[in-house]
């Protein structure tokens, strides 16, 4: 039974993509419009969460150097900011992937449409723009799958010290967090200027897009 409805539903998933793509048609907005938007979409999403990792760590440098007063308050805003990480990466991930469906289907269909051109200089000019534009976007993908790899272990180093802190929440414990604080700067500091290397692809891939007409 499992079998039979694999195909079924890629056949669904691919119906709705077409009946999606040919409403955005109507509208104006071709593939490689909505690559553009998904590859901002994602940029910006980058640019929030390279942001959020920023104000986390922040927040836990502030805590580990703690002098006193409302020791709870502090911890639920590191927590509360550790929380909000987790989100910005995981909308990041979401943003790449609908990048890599849109792109899929984009390059498919300039293939096809390749096919169907009858001037052997015209076919071979889009031929070298297709790979012209694969090889970026491959760059870009690569930059971006990167950024966000490397995520990971700065949101789990976060997420140890949260759950440190909630079982040790005293004066003792914050102070023995300063050896953390260091090693953990480093990673933010390597992921910071990644998710800005990253970043900085979008800007150039977007760039280089053919613009659509009209």
């Amino acid at each position: 039974m499992k079998t039979l409805l694999i195909p079924a539903a890629l056949a669904c998933l691919c119906a709705c993509s077409g009946i999606y793509y040919a409403t955005m048609e109507k509208f104006g907005y071709q593939k490689r419009d909505l690559l553009v938007e998904r590859v901002q979409a994602a940029r910006e999403s980058q640019a929030e969460a390279k942001q959020q990792i920023q104000t986390t760590f922040e927040a836990f440098q502030g805590l580990t150097g703690f002098q006193g007063g409302e020791l709870e308050a502090k911890y639920g805003q590191f927590r509360d900011l550790e929380a909000d990480c987790v989100e910005r990466a995981t909308e990041v991930g979401e943003r790449i992937t609908s990048i890599e469906k849109v792109s899929r289907d984009m390059f498919t269909e300039w293939g096809q449409e390749i096919g169907e051109i009858q001037n052997p200089n015209l076919r071979a000019q889009s031929e070298q723009m297709k790979a012209d534009t694969e090889r970026r976007y491959g760059e870009l993908i690569a930059a971006m799958r990167t950024a966000e790899q490397r995520m990971q272990p700065v949101l789990t180093a976060f997420h140890d010290q949260v759950l440190f802190l909630k079982h040790n929440l005293n004066a003792a414990a914050i102070r023995s967090l300063s050896n953390e604080a260091a090693r953990i700067q480093t990673d933010v500091a390597g992921l910071i200027a990644e998710m800005q290397r990253s970043i900085d692809e979008a800007d150039r891939f977007i760039q280089s897009l053919p613009k659509s007409e009209g």
